[in-house]
């Protein structure tokens, strides 16, 4: 039964990867963000459900990113999308954890290498899973139901993940930013501004796009120093 639950787990996201790929997902979203920026105070929430939503279905979360920037501005789309990522994400690891990690147990409860693996992801998970969030070496979505069948417990997840996404999702929606504020001046708004306001714009693009950078390569240079040899796992 607990076989059954995981092949079924596998079935859904196989199906919901392919379904992705075949749709016009990309388009539809962009014509959300822009929908739920006219609502007001209750698009912050539908856009925060669906993208949560996104997240659990496989669906590619940067045009919403993005169109959050575009939409919200810099401060309130960071939050929109930050709360929408983290929520997804928590959501797809207890989906996977309910579903997956008892039967995972039961297939190599005899194993004693992977119990060893296992038990110290438990311990250490956390740390790895910052700096895989700042190095996304394994997809977004893929990755949230992964750590749901290893032994990291849920709040360490929670909290790893949620920082570690942030430097990403502010640099993603910032573009969005920049890309209104451009398509602004394209066609006249009324709204102008002076050159100082356009080189504090330009300058913190820059400067969001270094740091991220640099985190980034931080993170993989930590990541190959803390990767298991064969020899250990043999």
């Amino acid at each position: 039964m607990k076989a059954r639950k995981l092949l079924l787990l596998v079935g859904i996201i196989i199906v919901l990867v392919v379904g992705v790929r075949l749709l016009p997902v990309t388009s539809w979203l962009k014509s959300f963000s822009g929908w739920a920026g006219s609502l007001g105070p209750v698009g912050f929430v539908v856009f925060v459900l669906v993208y949560a939503l996104a997240t659990v279905l496989f669906v590619p979360g940067w045009p919403l990113t993005v169109g959050a920037g575009f939409t919200f501005g810099l401060l309130v789309g960071t939050a929109a999308v930050s709360l929408g990522s983290i929520t997804g994400a928590s959501l797809a690891f207890l989906i996977a954890r309910s579903f997956a990690r008892h039967a995972i147990e039961s297939m190599t409860n005899k194993n004693e290498r992977f119990r060893a693996l296992d038990r110290a992801i438990g311990e250490e998970g956390w740390k790895m899973i910052f700096l895989l969030r700042l190095s996304p070496v394994v997809p977004f979505n893929l990755s949230n139901y992964f750590y749901g069948i290893t032994a990291v417990r849920f709040w360490p997840y929670f909290f790893a993940s949620w920082i570690g996404m942030l430097p990403g999702t502010v640099l993603y929606v910032y573009l969005g930013t920049v890309g209104k504020a451009g398509v602004d001046a394209a066609a006249g708004s009324p709204a102008k501004h002076s050159w100082q306001y356009w080189t504090f714009l330009t300058l913190g693009l820059l400067a969001t796009i270094v740091v991220t950078v640099w985190v980034t390569r931080i993170a993989r240079a930590a990541l190959t120093c803390r990767a298991p040899s064969s020899a250990s796992l043999s």
